[in-house]
């Protein structure tokens, strides 16, 4: 007789979300006696410990079962031969850990269900729905929006990674409409993913319009004729068959045949032995002994030889309690954290400003952490609670610490070389507090850290991290703020709810650090960390704090003669066409190229309309004018809106400079990207391009001064790939894309022309990008025949490229990474990907060795450059890709050159010895222009 029914509680998880979320958090393990990958395994083993060791308090299961896809053909493929036919395969390293994730469920003495020919999705419904009828709650542990249509009655979800409960509300807040609706959206949307074509141009806004409207997906099939828009009237009726077969493809089985019941699924205790046995046979040290505590039982002992790095695993077990953090608002209660901090050696810092403008914003609060669950908040400026105005009044609120009181007490703690200051992007904190007069350091960064470890896995935001790695969702900025024309800034959050945010960061930044300090020296990347990353932070803030001057008439007449310009180019373009067009409509411009002069290689989207995008209008360069035309009317409409027009904009009133941010941990390989604005990616091919920088300008009485690293990735190039020619032509200081052309095509170097020399230039630079026939075809815009064989021409004339390039490819499938000479690691998760995605992840990592370490080299110039020249009258202002940029006084520029040039020309040394002299060139200028 059955005991399952009202009173009961099941949870049903997703297993396959489990695998891929393990999957992709964390890098590539493998167990170190047969090299078996594992990293997917000890990640959902985490997982699924975190779940289950979870106090659920009053929704505790009785329950539970973890549901997976068994095979991929199901009755659906039956219905529909294209359905999840775009999904790419399996990565090659997931495969073998598949039937392990069962195992591990089984070890943990956990039902584990998958049915031939059904989707796990079909399972959780049927068995949702038979304990919906027994009067029993279930709580689906999954964030599948195709699970959302069982919402209702006694079912929810919960995300587990966001520890977010999904209800009635929060599917409508997802479709537009309730549960009962949502197979109705998804029939009309369709799914790219899944492949479910849906209803072509109606998206889930308009598809919930619709529904919402009609009541149903058949009353509006059934009155599609009275839709007053044309092209949407004319889709629900043309393609009613398609759009009644993808409700059948999104609807769930509720009827799916199982050969078990309900009662199958009583949660049970592990059992120790099975369980730990199993961590043992997958040599998981750190987790056989958490499992070990948890239970009471003695962990097995792994021998050291056998066991490969654990993947970090949060020290600190302790649950975040939000109501244990204090608000700090007495000033001897301040002082006993203080002491504190200095008696440990260390504490969290973080800020909470007005707005993410470092030089703008104004500070609202600072909070601090000591150990792991014990964190304050200083309110500093927050607003009074308005009672009749949402947004709080210009009183400050009671109960706060004065500003001037509290950065009083705070700057000796923060200018202390004797406690660590820990951050989460420090580098934006830091340049807060320096413009309230204190100067932070010394500083770890928990963001820095991670990217010297997991460079290429995954972002290193906060949410990332805490999400990945402590297994905890922080409160989104988003549910204080607001957003769009309600959002607030954080002046005007309630002192209660900004205590718990502002806190909790802290915090998450204190446990990361704990986290990953120990792991710098398992993962080898110490010396990139403490070389590399930590010591750029104070320099990138003195640059950025410096900002350039920029002068606002010269870029309002560039914008003008940007204008004049467009206009001409429109006159050629529409003469080219036969007739006038909205030249910045790529519709109509589809429309001309495809239809009306009949180009082939055009594609029209979901939206039935023509899309031409720059690679395509590349490639059709090559064999018509006008889309040549195009690119440069889009080339200029671009310059004048993201730079002429925009950089106006970023002038700074108190300063009159433009101040970039540089992002440390932006690009995979080392890369530092420029925002608000972005500095570096002025064009500088293009005349127009390399006129924007003439808007750069030094003060009276001083001059602009650029010192550019000469060819450098092709230097590194040369060296890595152990290219002789290359490598003697760099050390005799010739022309190397002269020599290039001389030694590919035979002509002598006194005959060499200007094309044959570009043509050269562009396959060297390209052959480090990974560049294809289609893309050097479209870069000389030259037929893809005669670029392909100029790149087979290359390869053949320097056979040690290829090598590189192969030997590159065969360490990353080995290895799951690359490294640059420096010792960076970049990992590389889709080298091992089929489809679309393999020729990307290839190219990637073969570049990725030579860009990386030409960023590290100059990281390394950046470093050691103010110490060169202290003391001189100059102030290094911009860093974009191989060029330094200064400012110094008029007189002074021989000096600075002789000084920063030895610094770049040496900064590989003593780490890394090049086969090729690195070879700086410098220009000295009133502005940007005349000096590059």
């Amino acid at each position: 007789m059955s005991t399952f029914g009202k009173g009961c509680h099941l949870h049903l998880i997703d297993g396959s979300a489990f695998i891929f979320r393990a999957f992709h958090a964390l890098p590539p393990l493998t167990r170190k006696s047969d090299g078996l990958p594992v990293g997917a395994v000890q990640g959902f083993c985490n997982m699924l410990l975190q779940y289950v060791g979870k106090d659920h308090g009053a929704d505790a299961p009785t329950h539970i079962a973890v549901i997976f896809d068994k095979g991929s053909h199901t009755f659906r493929n039956d219905m529909y031969d294209l359905y999840k036919a775009n999904r790419e395969a399996m990565p090659e390293d997931l495969r073998p850990q598949i039937p392990l994730t069962r195992a591990a469920t089984e070890a943990f003495n956990i039902a584990c269900k998958e049915i031939e020919g059904y989707e796990a999705d079909d399972i959780i419904a049927t068995l949702s729905c038979q304990a919906r009828e027994l009067g029993a709650r279930v709580t689906i542990v999954s964030s599948d929006k195709d699970l959302m249509q069982l919402v209702g009655d006694g079912v929810e979800m919960f995300d587990a990674m966001k520890n977010k409960r999904i209800d009635r509300d929060g599917v409508f807040e997802k479709f537009g409409v309730f549960p009962d609706r949502v197979v109705d959206v998804q029939a009309l949307a369709g799914d790219s993913v899944d492949n479910v074509p849906g209803a072509p141009g109606i998206g889930i806004k308009t598809a919930a319009l619709l529904i919402n409207e009609f009541g149903s997906l058949e009353e509006l099939l059934d009155r599609a004729g009275e839709i007053k828009q044309p092209k949407r009237r004319e889709t629900l009726i043309e393609k009613r068959a398609q759009i009644e077969l993808s409700k059948k493809l999104v609807q769930l089985d509720c009827d799916t045949p199982l050969d078990f019941t309900l009662d199958d699924l009583d949660l049970r205790d592990p059992d120790p032995d099975t369980l730990l046995g199993f961590l043992s046979e997958m040599e998981f040290r750190t987790l056989s002994r958490r499992v070990a505590d948890a239970l009471g039982a003695e962990a097995p002992v792994i021998p050291e030889k056998a066991a490969e790095a654990d993947a970090p695993a949060a020290p600190e077990a302790l649950p975040f309690d939000h109501d244990a953090y204090e608000c700090m608002s007495d000033a001897a209660a301040l002082d006993g954290w203080i002491a504190q901090a200095r008696e440990r050696g260390w504490v969290a810092v973080d800020t909470e400003t007005t707005g993410l403008n470092e030089m703008t914003c104004d500070l609202v609060g600072i909070s601090l952490c000591v150990e792991p669950g014990r964190a304050c908040y200083i309110p500093l400026a927050h607003r009074a609670q308005a009672t009749d105005d949402l947004f709080g009044s210009d009183d400050l609120a009671e109960g706060q610490m004065g500003l001037d009181a509290a950065l009083a007490a705070l700057k000796p703690l923060l200018e202390d070389p004797a406690v660590m200051k820990i951050g989460q992007n420090m580098k934006y904190d830091a340049k807060v507090f320096r413009r309230y007069g204190v100067a932070v350091a010394p500083i770890d960064d928990t963001m820095l850290m991670s990217y010297a470890m997991y460079s290429g896995l995954h972002n290193h935001g906060m949410d990332t991290l805490a999400e990945r790695y402590l297994s905890h969702a922080p409160i989104p900025i988003k549910d204080l703020l607001g957003s769009g024309k309600g959002q607030i800034t954080f002046d005007k959050v309630p002192l209660a709810e900004a205590v718990k945010y502002a806190a909790e960061d802290a915090d998450i930044t204190l446990r990361l650090w704990k986290l990953f300090k120990p792991q710098l020296h398992a993962a080898k990347v110490t010396r990139v960390y403490e070389g590399l990353e930590r010591p750029l932070v104070p320099v990138l803030a003195r640059m950025e704090m410096d900002g350039i001057q920029v002068d606002r008439d010269t870029l309002s007449r560039m914008s003008n003669a940007f204008s004049q310009k467009m206009a001409q180019l429109e006159d050629e373009i529409h003469e080219l066409a036969g007739g006038k067009f909205n030249v910045g409509s790529p519709a109509q411009l589809g429309e001309i190229l495809f239809e009306q002069m009949g180009l082939e290689g055009g594609k029209k989207g979901k939206n039935g309309k023509y899309s031409t995008p720059a690679d395509v209008l590349e490639d059709l360069a090559t064999e018509h004018d006008l889309p040549g035309r195009v690119l440069d009317w889009r080339q200029l409409s671009k310059l004048k809106s993201t730079y002429t027009d925009a950089l106006q904009e970023h002038i700074n009133k108190e300063t009159g400079r433009v101040h970039t941010s540089y992002s440390i941990a932006g690009a995979n390989t080392g890369r530092l990207a420029s925002t608000d604005p972005n500095l570096q990616n002025i064009p500088v091919r293009s005349e127009e391009g390399r006129r924007i920088r003439e808007a750069f300008v030094a003060p009276e009485g001083r001059v602009l001064v650029s010192l550019d690293y000469s060819q450098i990735e092709l230097r590194i190039l040369a060296h890595m790939a152990d290219i002789d020619a290359l490598k003697q032509a760099f050390r005799d200081g010739q022309d190397i894309h002269a020599m290039t052309a001389s030694e590919m095509f035979g002509v002598p170097m006194e005959e060499m022309t200007p094309d044959i020399r570009r043509r050269a230039k562009a396959i060297n630079f390209g052959v480090i990008y990974g560049i294809s026939g289609f893309g050097l075809a479209r870069n000389l815009r030259i037929p893809r025949g005669e670029a392909q064989a100029f790149i087979d021409r290359y390869f053949e004339r320097f056979p040690g490229i290829r090598a590189y390039m192969d030997d590159t490819i065969a360490f990353a499938k080995e290895h799951n990474r690359v490294e640059t000479l420096f010792g960076r690691v970049i990992h590389t998760p889709e080298i091992n990907a089929r489809g679309p995605h393999a020729g990307f992840a290839r190219r990637a990592a073969i570049n990725a060795p030579i860009q990386g370490t030409a960023a590290d080299i100059i990281r390394r110039a950046m470093i050691r450059m103010p110490a060169a020249i202290e003391g001189m009258p100059a102030k290094m202002l911009l860093q974009v890709h191989d060029e330094l940029l200064f400012e110094v006084e008029e007189g002074a520029e021989a000096d600075l050159i002789a000084a920063a040039r030895d610094v770049m020309e040496g900064a590989a040394e003593p780490v890394v010895k090049l086969d090729v002299p690195l070879v700086v060139d410098a220009g000295q200028g009133r502005n940007w222009a005349e000096a590059h």
